[in-house]
């Protein structure tokens, strides 16, 4: 036996479903003191008059008088599909629905990270991406003209992708919609469309989808977004950490605008941290009883963007915040060093020192904030890419330190070993080349080093490697060589193979001149010549040592490698009648 959730009366929990579509009028008990529970008869009017005032009430006929949000709701009715659980108690009105809502908010904001809690509320305490929020920019101007269309945004974790898409929503003065490419599939997509076109049919309201990790959906997913964005029935903002070219169909980036967020700067993140602080300050005076807060904090309101904290202005142990001790500004430094451009990492570290105990030692404090923090490492994200390519182009350029930083960067993050140790084996004929035969060798013994010996022990024979080919002298001839011979190949794929050069090991062969006037070169004391290759192409492949015609000659970059790399001493191999 359970209690009905609309009229409060006992029903066997077999028949609550058929109880709730009867209107509350049937499968009703009674508890009477002398039999004790019984069927109630059927009485819908006194059933009826049970109901709360909300369930009693018809529905209205013209909408015209309704509020905005009601008559949107009740012109969306149709296109919503009606679903009860009574395993779900927030699906039923309570006693006091305002009481109700109220109490869940407050929850559910107390229990929110405090990046959520502190996310700007309007475009002038958006912090960072000037180039994107400042005056004059394309996607301000997209806003004020009222023709937002469909976005996506490209940057780094932590640099406001989800709060400019939503403040972006409440400018537009349109309903948003949110899901993540992580846990929502088409069927959830498609929902939203439906229901975005009833909505737009019926009140005229655009909606924004916001779609979160839009990476994870594959082109087939992807190709659902098509027909709602051509026509106009929804507007969609997507967010990825990846780049659009490699995670995105070309169809559904032709049809949005692509706008990059950078990385904040720690200018921008010291400003994101004292807008924290100035708003934790104001609700713990709120919390207090302080009457005057307004009065107090008139001097200084404005935007966040405003607030930002001078280092220079304090010494490292002073109090900046009498409530936070421990928050000094050497532990602000840290946090931002830490969080790396990244806001909610930042407003993380900010809460774990706002928790932590107020005397504690700010060595201890940092170490601790630093162990919290974790690499982020993707090795099939772009900087996975970005990393081997930086180690590459150091070989490349002799740079020993620089190729062993970036070797260490990729290991400690988790990189494979061998992956780098297959690199370096290209690097060696590609960079390395005829100039050092003794490159190739060493690069396959460090693969094998690689595949049977693991980390960590096979940083040392990557470190061995990478140290090698950085200082070993370069030659790009064989690679060089065979990119203009595989674009001689596919210029006339049917010229013939000259007869002297073709094999004969048939009598008709030989008869027809097959390998006719071919001179074998061991039996000769000296050079003799073939028509080894078609005229056009003949000694046109692989170049000579000695030859720099291909060769570019920059002085402007010339000067500053002397500058930079050289101590300002001059190239020794500078002509000596250049300056």
């Amino acid at each position: 036996m359970i209690n009905s959730p609309i009229c409060s009366n006992s029903v066997l929990e077999r028949d609550i479903n058929n109880h709730l579509d009867s209107g509350c009028s049937e499968h009703k008990f009674i508890l009477d003191s002398l039999r004790g529970p019984r069927l109630c008869p059927h009485t819908k009017d006194e059933s009826t008059s049970k109901l709360a005032p909300i369930f009693s009430q018809s529905k209205p006929s013209d909408i015209s008088n309704l509020p905005s949000e009601a008559a949107e709701e009740f012109a969306l009715a149709p296109f919503k599909k009606r679903k009860i659980d009574i395993s779900s108690p927030s699906q039923f009105p309570s006693s006091n629905p305002k009481r109700s809502n109220g109490l869940t908010s407050a929850v559910t904001a107390a229990s929110a990270p405090l990046a959520e809690r502190l996310r700007p509320r309007s475009l002038c305490e958006f912090v960072g991406q000037k180039h994107l929020t400042g005056p004059g920019s394309l996607l301000m101007d997209m806003l004020e003209s009222g023709n937002l269309g469909s976005i996506i945004f490209w940057g780094p974790p932590g640099c406001g992708k989800t709060t400019l898409a939503r403040l972006l929503a409440t400018e537009a003065n349109c309903t948003l919609k949110e899901l993540s490419a992580t846990s929502a599939g088409i069927n959830d997509v498609r929902g939203v469309f439906e229901e975005a076109k009833g909505r737009l049919v019926m009140t005229g309201r655009k909606t924004i989808l916001f779609l979160d990790e839009i990476h994870r959906f594959n082109k087939s997913q992807q190709d659902i977004f098509l027909p709602y964005i051509e026509r106009g029935l929804i507007q969609m903002i997507g967010a990825t950490t990846e780049n659009p070219s490699f995670k995105l169909t070309g169809a559904l980036i032709s049809r949005c605008r692509v706008f990059v967020l950078e990385r904040l700067t720690d200018e921008d993140m010291r400003g994101i941290v004292s807008g924290a602080m100035e708003r934790v300050s104001h609700m713990d005076k709120e919390l207090q009883g302080i009457s005057s807060v307004e009065k107090q904090t008139s001097g200084s309101r404005g935007s966040v963007r405003d607030s930002v904290y001078k280092a220079g202005e304090s010494s490292s142990g002073e109090h900046l915040y009498p409530s936070y001790p421990q928050l000094t500004n050497h532990i602000i430094l840290s946090i931002i060093s830490l969080s790396a451009g990244d806001a909610r990492t930042a407003l993380s570290l900010l809460e774990l020192t706002l928790a932590s105990k107020k005397d504690i030692e700010g060595e201890k404090l940092r170490a601790s904030l630093a162990q919290s923090v974790s690499t982020s490492y993707d090795r099939t994200g772009e900087s996975h890419y970005d990393m081997i390519s930086a180690l590459h182009k150091c070989v490349r350029g002799s740079q020993g330190s620089a190729a062993m930083y970036w070797l260490a960067r990729m290991l400690t993050a988790g990189e494979d070993p061998v992956y780098i140790a297959r690199r370096m084996v290209v690097c060696a004929s590609e960079d390395i080349g005829l100039a050092d035969n003794h490159g190739l060798p060493l690069a396959m013994a460090t693969l094998h080093a690689c595949q049977q010996l693991g980390m960590p022990e096979c940083r040392i024979n990557l470190a061995h490697l990478v140290a090698y080919l950085s200082e070993a002298p370069k030659s790009t001839r064989a690679y060089e060589a065979y990119s203009r011979a595989e674009e001689a190949a596919k210029l006339d794929p049917t010229l013939p193979v000259p007869m002297v050069m073709r094999n004969a090991p048939t009598m008709l062969m030989k008869e027809l001149g097959y390998s006719k006037g071919y001179r074998y070169n061991p039996s000769y004391a000296h050079p003799v010549h073939n028509d080894y290759s078609p005229l056009p192409f003949r000694d046109k492949i692989l170049k000579g040592a000695e030859d720099m015609s291909d060769k570019l000659w920059d002085e402007d970059a010339l000067l500053e490698w002397e500058r930079e790399c050289n101590g300002g001493r001059p190239w020794s191999g500078r002509p000596a009648n250049s300056s």
